[in-house]
């Protein structure tokens, strides 16, 4: 079969896109395309105004590379997204994978999974293979050939039923390779007689390339069986493996994944438990209904996602199950265990059943800064014992990144070094080049600012506003507002999403500081935390010229009850960006039983100076 051809599907899959009735229903989208985008920019502001207007939800990845999305909707609108897609030829033989299912009913789920917003995202790949900038991203041309389910559970089947006695040789030839991550393949995964099935038991897909390296040898001369979720992740995979040359030529891919084999097979087949999916529905069973999780505790079957325990070390998804479930408690995942790492005393917080958007780490890379010196610990005075250093989660403000707030807050982390490490990380809006002209005065034009434009982004933006991709510079289209933060309104579930995918990736965090619209989003990801969980992950949070954002209607309810230290021009209007009473406000809106306010006269700046950076020193060392 061409890999380029679409395989045919099963009756199954073709019900669900039946229209009448299903109008009504609620569905799930599932589509990628690998293919040349010659304006990534124009298609993705297609999909903010088309999406929206179909009253879609979820999220749309688009890149020179392609595109990837993961919606959901009303059937019948989503319906009107396919036929407009397929009416366009760079979707030819795209496989849209839809399916009804239920309304969403867990907020905390459904905005963890990114299906309360909609999200389109330029991107610079559709999937991240690895993390390693230096290594050649392979081309996915080169990737394996696409099986149909039902070609994919033929060869299977062909293998599986051989005897003992018979082909030895043939069956050793195979191999089925699983592209997912642990925390999905613990509930789900393929299983053949006499086949041998590879887990390679990984955190993140970027993880993926050093396992095929380790396990070459392994893998060399083999016919190689892959499957993922939907397909996407097989693409990127098997192009790395057969990029390898000699040996590795025969690979093979289930087209669609395992959405489309269960569809063909809904039975179940030669798959055993529940497919991981990321969307609200958590998980997507056959009809055998089998259970193939474990509660990480007592060992009982159990494959139930929806109440969000998490590794408290490196903060990936863990089977609890509701017996052994307790907000006092540490977890420690199997990959954290085999690396010697145990449980640990902990406050309720650590233990809250988290939050955090199930974004595969191939859907966007989380890019941090870490300031850290090169011990992790603080000796105490007379020698005997090492205290570990906090480690603080720093969000820039507006127009700002990671690494300019890094190196604003340079003095800042020198003076804090024997105390804390400063973890910083870009935004996830990006922002157009805008400039206000500057006349030249032998001219008579206005000058360019000199450089390169580097990347600048947001925590939150105003509506309707438009982001120019080309790295050029544009004019400002009216003079620079100080109060233009009051219109800034967008963006908060996104950047909540996102927060909440980059904490789970950095493990254990003791504490948060914003600055301007990293303040106001700090506070705002507090108090989602509070009302959603019950409880929050920081022990602590620093705000430094921050002010509510007017984005959250409830925000003046109940205090936020977080230790937290509040900094900020005095009276005098030093800060001519953020006014004293906006600061003053953000922090009267947490408990006052544990805040703590420092004014200073010092402008739009985090003061370093005595006795300021004294009083930040005091407060931290409560946490040490």
């Amino acid at each position: 079969m061409d890999a380029a051809a679409p395989p045919p599907r099963g009756q199954e899959g073709q019900g669900d896109r039946s229209g009448g009735d299903e109008g009504g229903r609620y569905g799930v989208l599932l589509y990628y395309k690998y293919a040349e985008v010659p304006d990534a920019a124009a298609l993705a502001a297609f999909y903010e105004s088309h999406c929206r207007a179909l009253a879609l939800v979820g999220r749309v990845r688009v890149g020179p590379d392609g595109v990837n999305a993961t919606l959901g909707g009303r059937m019948a609108a989503l319906e009107k997204h396919v036929a407009e897609m397929s009416s366009n030829a760079l979707f030819d033989g795209t496989d849209f994978k839809l399916a009804s299912c239920d309304d969403p009913v867990d907020e905390r789920v459904a905005r963890e999974c990114g299906f309360t917003s909609l999200s389109v995202r330029l991107v610079k790949e559709l999937v991240t293979l690895c993390a390693n900038p230096s290594l050649a991203t392979p081309q996915i041309t080169c990737a394996g050939r696409h099986l149909s389910a039902a070609e994919f559970h033929s060869v299977l089947q062909s293998v599986g039923a051989t005897s003992d006695s018979e082909a030895t040789v043939e069956k050793s030839e195979v191999v089925v390779l699983d592209a997912r991550n642990v925390y999905e393949t613990r509930i789900g995964k393929f299983r053949v007689p006499n086949v041998e099935t590879l887990d390679p038991e990984i955190r993140q897909y970027s993880d993926l390339p050093l396992w095929i390296d380790e396990h070459a040898e392994k893998l060399r001369g083999k016919s190689i069986m892959m499957y993922c979720t939907g397909g996407i992740r097989c693409e990127m995979a098997s192009a790395y493996i057969r990029s390898k040359g000699e040996g590795f030529e025969n690979v093979f891919q289930l087209y669609g994944g395992i959405q489309r084999y269960l569809e063909r097979f809904p039975d179940g087949g030669y798959f055993e438990g529940k497919n991981f999916v990321f969307d609200h529905r958590i998980s997507v069973g056959s009809l055998k209904e089998n259970i193939l999780g474990t509660c990480l505790l007592c060992g009982s079957s159990f494959d139930d996602y929806s109440p969000r325990c998490r590794c408290s070390h490196c903060r990936m998804l863990v089977l609890v199950c509701s017996t052994c479930q307790d907000s006092t408690k540490d977890y420690v995942c199997e990959l954290c265990q085999k690396n010697g790492k145990q449980c640990c005393q902990t406050s309720p917080r650590q233990g809250c059943k988290t939050e955090s958007e199930l974004i595969d780490s191939s859907d966007f890379g989380i890019p941090m800064i870490i300031n850290q010196s090169a011990t992790s610990t603080i000796p105490r005075s007379n020698g005997s014992e090492q205290l570990k250093k906090l480690k603080i989660l720093c969000l820039h403000g507006f127009r700002q990144n990671a690494s300019n707030f890094k190196g604003r807050t340079s003095a800042l982390a020198k003076k804090l070094k024997h105390i804390a490490d400063l973890v910083f990380i870009d935004a996830p809006h990006e922002l157009s080049f805008v400039y206000k002209p500057n006349p030249d005065h032998c001219s008579g034009r206005s000058s360019l600012p000199s450089g390169t434009p580097k990347r600048k982004y947001a925590w939150l933006v105003a509506p309707n506003s438009i982001f120019y991709a080309e790295h050029d510079w544009k004019i400002a289209d009216a003079p620079f507002d100080p109060l233009q933060y009051q219109q800034q309104t967008d963006g908060f579930e996104e950047s909540y999403a996102y927060l909440e995918h980059a904490i789970s990736q950095m493990g254990n965090i003791d504490g948060i500081l914003g600055f301007s619209q990293g303040a106001a989003m700090a506070a705002l990801f507090c108090r989602q935390q509070q009302k959603t969980c019950g409880s929050l992950k920081f022990r602590f949070g620093i705000f430094c010229s921050g002010y509510p954002a007017p984005i959250i209607s409830d925000f003046d309810g109940e205090p936020i009850k977080l230790p937290s230290l509040h900094c900020f021009g005095n009276s005098e209007d030093h800060d001519r960006q953020i006014a004293n009473r906006a600061s003053t406000e953000l922090a009267n809106r947490f408990d006052k039983s544990c805040r703590s306010v420092i004014e200073h006269d010092m402008g739009h700046i985090i003061p370093t100076r005595p006795p300021f950076i004294d009083k930040i020193k005091e407060f931290l060392s409560n946490f040490i």
